[in-house]
């Protein structure tokens, strides 16, 4: 798993109402030191987040905004910088072998490095994930 890719997860929640587990997308932005992925999720939901600028720091929901990305993330998406603690690598793997996770696209430098810088000054980015999105967007430039 390398930062710029988004993955989806087929298992992600459980439906409240249904009970059923449901399906949510997320982004890799960088490694930490310990070698956990930094990652956000993704929404389709706009919920006062704006288009322009793309990185939206406001509230109720700070995001930015990714357009429409392509087959299967076919609506607008915005990257949701509310927290979401570290994932460990070898669960994923795990998961990726199971078929629960797996990669559908992976952003160009230019939209990674703009998303990382925005994430990064996020008010929920914890310091460990700032410095390893620091140093992941240093390895971009």
């Amino acid at each position: 798993m390398n930062p710029g890719e988004i993955y989806r997860h087929d298992a992600f929640y459980r439906n409240a109402a249904s009970g059923a587990l449901e399906r949510k997308y997320f982004v890799i932005l960088a490694r930490t030191p310990g070698n956990d992925l930094v990652a956000r999720l993704l929404t389709s939901r706009p919920h006062a987040r704006p288009e322009a600028p793309k990185c939206f720091h406001g509230h109720p929901y700070p995001g930015f905004f990714l357009g429409v990305l392509g087959e299967p993330l076919i609506a607008k998406s915005w990257v949701d910088m509310r927290y979401l603690g570290d994932l460990d690598p070898s669960d994923a793997d795990r998961l990726m072998t199971r078929g629960v996770l797996g990669r559908v696209i992976t952003l160009d430098d230019d939209v990674l490095a703009e998303l990382i810088e925005c994430v990064a000054n996020a008010d929920d980015t914890t310091r460990l994930q700032e410095v390893s999105m620091r140093d992941q967007l240093a390895r971009l430039r």
